[in-house]
């Protein structure tokens, strides 16, 4: 009983589609950051970590690399015809709509807000405390995630 439990886990484990959205995810947030520190925007190894791990927004777009090489990876292994593929790349457009649509439209409200906001709590009209400022993507940013998640995908579907 326990060598088929510990047997599924490394089957788990070692999934290429697990391991291609893993590895799309962490390849989008090194380089993220690595753009973040050339340009000058990581001022302490807190920011460094957080931007390794967590941080959103920026280029590329981890979510998106990480959703497209799940739908490649799920593509090439059960067929593009298979009702997962097609859950996968639904789930795909989802991701990639809102990381450009209602992310990027809400972190641009919340910013203006934030802005008038400071102006507000300046000449003492009201106690302003801001609002989180979720990042969005540009096009481009998601684009170049679709591109480094399908690259990635497909290494991990091939190799």
């Amino acid at each position: 009983m326990l060598n088929i439990l510990s047997e599924n886990i490394k089957n788990f484990l070692l999934n290429p589609v697990l391991l291609s959205c893993i590895t799309s995810w962490f390849t989008a947030q090194f380089l993220k950051t690595v753009i973040n520190v050339l340009y000058g925007k990581i001022h302490t190894v807190f920011e460094l970590i957080e931007s390794l791990i967590w941080k959103t927004g920026g280029l590329p777009s981890s979510h998106s690399a990480l959703v497209c090489s799940l739908c490649t990876a799920i593509g090439f292994k059960n067929g593009l015809n298979s009702d997962i593929f097609i859950l996968s790349f639904i789930f795909l457009m989802v991701t990639v709509r809102d990381a450009v649509g209602v992310r990027r439209s809400n972190g641009i409200q919340a910013k203006k807000m934030n802005e008038l906001g400071k102006d507000l709590k300046e000449k003492n009209i009201i106690d302003y405390k801001p609002i989180k400022e979720v990042n969005g993507h540009t096009p481009i940013e998601v684009t170049l995630g679709c591109v480094l998640g399908f690259f990635i995908g497909l290494a991990f579907s091939t190799l």
